[in-house]
C-alpha cells in the first residue's frame, strides 16, 4: 500500500514539474478560428510530444522513470535556451503603423549586415487570412495570432506562419511570402534556391536571382544569425506582447515608432487614395461629419497608439529596459543621432554598413523619393504634409486625436496661416525615458 501512495505522489509532482516547466518554457497558443490543413496542422512546435495531462496514467516504475527522463531533457533545453539569452543575442520588434516611416526605419537594421536575421511584415499574411467579409479583423483572434507567430519567428521557425501563406506552401517552399525583397537575409546566397523554369515569384529578389523561397532554408540561416528583427504595422496593442517579454528564450526590445497624426492622414490620402476617397472629397467640397465611421476609425487608431505608448512609458516590470518610443519626425531631422541611439538601447554595435546607408538614404532627390521608397530628403518630409492638407481637416485630426498629439509633443494649429508658416515648428522638444 505504502508503495502504491509512494507512486501516485511521485506521479503528481513529475505532472507538477511538466507543467511549471512547461509554462516557463513556451506559453501553450490559445485556440485560434484559423484555416488549418492535414498537412501544417496549426500548432507551434515543441509542443505535440508532450503528453496531455488527462491521458497520463503509469502504473509502473519503468513507465515513471521515462516521465523523470522527459523532465530532465526539458530542462536540459531550458538550460540552453537561457544560455542564448546570455550570449548576447537581441530580438528586436519595430512596432508602427502604415505611413510612420517603418520602412525607412526598419533599414537601419535590415542594412545590419550578416550578423542579422530581418523579417519584412511577416503578418501580412496573417492579417490577410483574418480579414472579415466587412473588411476588419477579429481583435481577439488576431491579436493572439500575430502574437504566436511573432514569438515562433524570433525562434526561426516558420511552420505557424507557413499555414497563413496562400497558396499553401508545398514542402515549406512558397513562391508568395510578402515583399520577400524587402529582407536582405531573405535574398542572401545561403536562401537563394535555384531558379525554377516557368515559376513565377511575385516579391522576388533584386540582388540576385533566386527561386522560390525555401522556408527551411530561411530557418536554417536564421539560426545562424547573432541578432534578430521583425517589423510590423499590424500589432495594434502592445500589452498583447508581453507573452514575448517574458519568454526566457527571448531577449526582446520593443521600439514604438510614432509619427504626427496629421502627417500620417495626409501621406494615407496620397499613398491609399481609394481608401480615402472620403477624406478627399472633405478636403475639397465639404466639412467633414464627426460621426462619420471613417473619422471614428482615425480616432480608434490614435487612442491604440496612444494606449501603448503610455504602456511603455510607464515601464511596468515586464517591459523595464525593453521599451524604446521613438518619433519619426525626430529621425528625419537627426537620423545618425537617433539611429545611434536605438543601437544603443538594442546593446548591439553601430555598423559604418548602416551608417553609410543612413548617408545615402538621407539626401535622396526628388526623383527617387517615390511614395513606398525608402529614400528621402529625410528634413523635408518632416513639413511636407503642411502644405496638402487642408486646415479643415487638421482640425479634426486635432478634435479626435487631441490627447495623442500632446502625449507625443506635437503642437496644435489654431489657423491655415500658421499651419504653413514654416518659421513656425510644430515639433515641441522632447525627451522620452526609455531606459
Amino acid at each position: 500500500m505504502r508503495i502504491k501512495y509512494t507512486i501516485s505522489l511521485v506521479f503528481f509532482v513529475a505532472l507538477v514539474i511538466i507543467e511549471m516547466e512547461n509554462n516557463i518554457i513556451s506559453r501553450v497558443s490559445d485556440k485560434l478560428a484559423l484555416k488549418q490543413t492535414p498537412q501544417t496542422p496549426l500548432q507551434p512546435s515543441g509542443l505535440s510530444h508532450i503528453p496531455p495531462k488527462h491521458n497520463a496514467s503509469f502504473t509502473t516504475l519503468s513507465k515513471m522513470n521515462s516521465a523523470f527522463s522527459l523532465i530532465k531533457r526539458r530542462l536540459e533545453n531550458y538550460s540552453q535556451h537561457k544560455e542564448v539569452v546570455t550570449r548576447g543575442r537581441k530580438h528586436i520588434l519595430l512596432l508602427a503603423t502604415t505611413r510612420t516611416g517603418s520602412s525607412f526605419v526598419g533599414e537601419f537594421f535590415n542594412q545590419q549586415g550578416d550578423n542579422m536575421f530581418f523579417l519584412f511584415e511577416p503578418l501580412w499574411h496573417v492579417e490577410k487570412m483574418l480579414t472579415l467579409e466587412t473588411g476588419g479583423t477579429n481583435a481577439t483572434a488576431s491579436a493572439k495570432a500575430y502574437r504566436d507567430v511573432l514569438q515562433q519567428l524570433f525562434l526561426c521557425d516558420f511552420s505557424l506562419l507557413e499555414s497563413f501563406i496562400e497558396p499553401l506552401p508545398v514542402n515549406h517552399i512558397t513562391t508568395g511570402l510578402f515583399r520577400r525583397e524587402s529582407s536582405s537575409s531573405l535574398c542572401q546566397e545561403s536562401v537563394c534556391s535555384p531558379v525554377i523554369k516557368g515559376v513565377f515569384e511575385r516579391y522576388r529578389c533584386r540582388t540576385r536571382r533566386c527561386g522560390p523561397l525555401n522556408l527551411t532554408m530561411a530557418s536554417e540561416s536564421c539560426l545562424q544569425k547573432e541578432h534578430r528583427a521583425i517589423k510590423s504595422v499590424r500589432v495594434r496593442q502592445l500589452e498583447n506582447l508581453r507573452p514575448l517579454a517574458e519568454d526566457p528564450r527571448l531577449d526582446v526590445k520593443f521600439i514604438q515608432l510614432v509619427r504626427d497624426p496629421r502627417a500620417v492622414l495626409a501621406s494615407r490620402m496620397v499613398a491609399f487614395a481609394a481608401k480615402y476617397k472620403n477624406w478627399k472629397q472633405w478636403a475639397i467640397d465639404g466639412e467633414v461629419p464627426i460621426d462619420d465611421d471613417e473619422v471614428r476609425k482615425l480616432k480608434w487608431n490614435c487612442d491604440n497608439i496612444k494606449l501603448s505608448a503610455e504602456i511603455g512609458l510607464r515601464q511596468p516590470a515586464w517591459l523595464r529596459r525593453r521599451y524604446m518610443l521613438v518619433r519619426y519626425e525626430d529621425i528625419a531631422r537627426f537620423p545618425m543621432r537617433k539611429a545611434t541611439e536605438m543601437y544603443r538601447f538594442v546593446g548591439i554595435p553601430f555598423t559604418p554598413q548602416v551608417k553609410s546607408w543612413i548617408l545615402k538614404n538621407t539626401q535622396a532627390s526628388k526623383e527617387t523619393s517615390g511614395v513606398y521608397s525608402t529614400q528621402k530628403n529625410s528634413s523635408e518630409q518632416v513639413e511636407k504634409w503642411r502644405f496638402s492638407l487642408p486646415f479643415k481637416i487638421a482640425r479634426v485630426v486635432q478634435k479626435v486625436c487631441g490627447p495623442t498629439l500632446k502625449l507625443f509633443g506635437y503642437k496644435f494649429v489654431s489657423s491655415e496661416e500658421m499651419l504653413t508658416d514654416k518659421s513656425i515648428s510644430l515639433i515641441e522638444d522632447k525627451v522620452f525615458n526609455f531606459v
